[in-house]
């Protein structure tokens, strides 16, 4: 079992930058890839970055590509979403997912454990 926990989300106006974080626990964190995903109101749940269980692979969906950066810290079991240059239409609920065996995996299906979700408001 992996327990996944995010914060980091808030308001913010057009244009600003937010820091999400991940914390895990449980299971070895370094065995697992780990994945952005967001879902705003009646939308599918929609992958926006994706790293390696080594942090030497990255993917970023094009809607977010050159404003947001995944990376994660295997020591202190932590993955980070930087997202910078916000704009209202990445307003949504921000959840990190875990999955053992399918490395940069934009489908959720294919992610054994998800967080709670942290609300992300960008206001024009």
């Amino acid at each position: 079992q992996v327990h996944l926990a995010e914060s980091g989300g808030g308001l913010v106006q057009a244009g600003g930058s937010l820091r999400l974080s991940c914390a895990a626990s449980g299971r070895t964190f370094s065995d697992y890839h780990m994945g952005w995903f967001r879902q705003a109101p009646g939308k599918e749940r929609e992958a926006v970055s994706c790293i390696n269980s080594r942090g030497t692979s990255t993917y970023s969906a094009d809607s977010v590509k050159g404003r947001f950066t995944i990376s994660r810290d295997n020591g202190k079991n932590t993955v980070f979403l930087q997202m910078n240059s916000l704009k209202p239409e990445d307003t949504a609920v921000y959840y990190c997912g875990a999955t053992r065996y399918w490395p940069m995996s934009t489908r959720a299906d294919q992610y054994d454990y998800w967080g709670q979700g942290t609300q992300v408001t960008v206001s024009s």
